[in-house]
C-alpha cells in the first residue's frame, strides 16, 4: 500500500510516518524544504520526500503524486505561535483538504481512496447534532471569532460531511478527533467514541499524540476498523481518562 501524508513533519505526523514505515508501507510525504525530517527518513527506500509547500502545489501536480496511492492522511495544523495562529494561510487545513480531494477526483480511481484527517474534539459532529451546553456554545462562538484555527477545523470537517458526503465514488473519509494532546513515548490503551464523553471545553480528556497516530495508522491498514468508522468523526481518549 502507498500512502500520502501531509503535515508529516509535525509532532503527530512524524509518529504516524514512523508507524507506517515500521509496518512496511510505502509512504510519500509533502513537507516544506525548511521542515526538519529525521535523518533516517532520508535514506529509507520506503519513503519519498516531496519538498513542496502544499499551498503552492497545483491540482495537476498533486494528482500525479497521488495516482499510485491508496490512502491519504493529514496531520496538518496551525503552529501554536502568534504567526501560526493569526497569520496566513488561515484556512491551511481546509484548503489542503479541498486540494487533495480535487486531485483525487481528477484521478478518478477505480477504488475510493481512504482519507484520514486529524481534527479536534472541540469541533462537534453536526451530522449527529451533538449536545452542546449554552456556556460551551458561547465559548465556541468566541473561538470562531478570536482563533482562526478553530473555524478552519470546522470548515475542513464540514467539507467532508457536506461536499464529499457518504457516497462519493472516489473518496472515503474518517475524521479523528483527539482531546487535549500530550506527549508519550509509546502507544498505550485508548478508546474511540462516536461523540465526546465529556466537555472538550470545561472537562477535557487527554490523548497522547502517539495514540492518535496509531489510530490513524490502524484506520489505514485495518479494513474492519475502517468500515466501523467510515464517514464518521470518532473521538479518541487515552483509556485512563475515558474510564473516569
Amino acid at each position: 500500500m502507498k500512502i500520502v501524508v501531509v503535515g508529516a513533519s509535525g509532532a503527530t505526523g512524524k509518529l504516524l510516518v514512523n508507524q507506517l514505515l515500521e509496518s512496511g508501507q510505502q509512504v510519500k510525504i509533502v513537507v516544506r524544504s525548511s521542515s526538519h525530517v529525521p535523518d533516517n527518513w532520508k535514506s529509507n527506500p520506503q519513503l519519498t520526500i516531496i519538498n513542496r509547500n502544499i499551498s503552492e502545489i497545483t491540482v495537476n501536480e498533486l494528482s500525479d503524486y497521488l495516482v499510485d496511492c491508496q490512502s491519504v492522511a493529514s496531520c496538518l495544523g496551525h503552529n501554536l505561535t502568534v504567526k501560526g495562529i493569526f497569520g496566513k494561510p488561515r484556512n491551511l487545513v481546509t484548503d489542503s483538504v479541498v486540494l487533495l480531494c480535487e486531485a483525487i477526483k481528477k484521478n478518478a480511481p477505480q477504488k475510493p481512496l481512504k482519507f484520514v484527517l486529524m481534527n479536534t474534539a472541540g469541533n462537534s459532529n453536526r451530522d449527529l447534532k451533538e449536545p452542546i451546553s449554552v456556556s460551551e456554545n458561547i465559548v465556541i462562538g468566541l473561538l470562531r471569532f478570536l482563533l482562526p484555527p478553530h473555524p478552519d477545523n470546522e470548515k475542513a470537517s464540514d467539507y467532508f460531511r457536506v461536499t464529499i458526503g457518504q457516497k462519493n465514488p472516489f473518496i472515503e473519509w474518517v475524521i479523528v478527533r483527539p482531546d487535549t494532546l500530550a506527549d508519550e513515548d509509546s502507544v498505550t490503551e485508548y478508546t474511540e467514541h462516536q461523540s465526546p464523553v465529556s466537555s472538550a471545553i470545561f472537562n477535557p480528556g487527554k490523548t497522547s499524540r502517539i495514540n492518535v497516530a496509531n489510530l490513524m495508522f490502524r484506520l489505514i491498514s485495518e479494513e474492519k476498523l475502517w468500515m466501523k468508522w467510515k464517514g464518521q468523526m470518532p473521538v479518541i481518549y487515552n483509556a485512563t481518562r475515558a474510564s473516569k
